[in-house]
């Protein structure tokens, strides 16, 4: 007899496992938020007084294989966090600040413990960034995944004022490239980190890293948005680039007029051992670490150059490691 239990589908697990998610999610609700509807969508007021011409800004990106060395090493309430703050940045970037967010989140089989350490990843991500995370989809789905396959994914939206977007047409001449430090690879590059290492190796202590490979590799993406709302109301900043993949050139180039080119200084600053430890161990091109990773820069402000040595000292004394990393010609 074939019921949808034995084709791989537990909906007994998917309520439970929806149980114990509810008091984690409403943890991010706030007074927009519309509760207790009990509709198919979800609900969010907004309050538009304070904005003269409000834009909504939306974008929809994933963890990638960063969830395959996550489940691998059997920890999962990191790559919530990491799907979070990728999203985030990807709007900061334009001026925009995060109101909510959906999660798409699959898998073969659904496992209560592992999916509610993705969703308080998810939770601590929304809360670190003030945002609501108002629904979202789980999808029970053997025969597309592996029994220990997951993926996430999702989607944010945000809001800014008309006139407080930020992009390319204010980008000079000889305006400076302000980098920020990533908390590592962030969210990009680790296909090619996969095909370089076992999960053997993750478990290693190799030198230069205070931790496990593993435990580097599943450091959470940071959220730039502090840096880039306070950068934006005390400094004259004309352009934001979140560096994800394509590396630092292939995502600067996106928020440059195409009338202008980078000068990227590679030894300006010094690259965290993670990068020589893959690029050794992968005999990885200097050409392919470029376009594949972060190489511990993980947002650029673009700044006239009569700012940059002041900008970089406030951001210095408020503990942010940053450097000059080149020009706009």
């Amino acid at each position: 007899m074939a019921s949808y239990k034995s084709s791989g589908v537990n909906i007994q697990k998917a309520d439970e496992f929806v149980d114990k998610i509810k008091p984690l999610v409403k943890k991010t609700f706030n007074k927009n938020v519309l509760s207790g509807i009990g509709n198919f969508g979800a609900f969010y007021e907004i309050d538009l007084k304070k904005f003269k011409r409000p834009v909504f800004v939306s974008s929809t990106d994933g963890v990638g294989t960063k969830v395959k060395i996550a489940a691998m090493l059997n920890k999962f309430d990191t790559v919530g966090e990491d799907l979070i703050n990728h999203c985030v940045n990807d709007i900061a970037v334009c001026g925009a600040v995060p109101l909510y967010f959906l999660d798409y989140y699959a898998m073969g089989k659904l496992k209560v413990t592992n999916s509610v350490n993705v969703v308080k990843g998810l939770v601590k991500g929304c809360l670190g960034n003030s945002m609501s995370l108002i629904g979202g989809e789980t999808a029970e789905m053997p025969g597309v995944y592996a029994e220990n396959d997951f993926d996430l994914a999702g989607t944010i939206v945000g809001i800014v004022d008309k006139p407080k977007i930020v992009n390319s047409a204010n980008v000079k001449k000889g305006d400076v490239l302000i980098g920020f430090r990533s908390t590592g690879l962030h969210t990009n590059g680790y296909s090619l980190v996969r095909k370089i290492f076992t999960i053997k190796d993750y478990k290693k202590y190799y030198p230069g890293l205070k931790n496990t490979l593993g435990s580097e590799l599943l450091k959470v993406h940071k959220s730039y948005l502090n840096i880039i709302q306070t950068s934006l109301s005390k400094f004259k900043v004309n352009s934001f680039s979140h560096i994800t993949g394509g590396g630092i050139v292939g995502n600067t180039k996106r928020v440059i007029p195409k009338d202008r080119t980078l000068d990227i200084e590679w030894n300006s600053w010094k690259r965290p051992v993670i990068y020589d430890i893959i690029q050794k161990k992968g005999n990885v091109p200097e050409s392919d670490m470029r376009k594949t990773f972060n190489l511990g820069i993980g947002l650029i402000a673009i700044v006239p150059a009569k700012d940059a040595e002041r900008y970089c000292s406030f951001w210095k004394k408020k503990r942010e490691t940053c450097f000059v990393i080149g020009s706009i010609k």
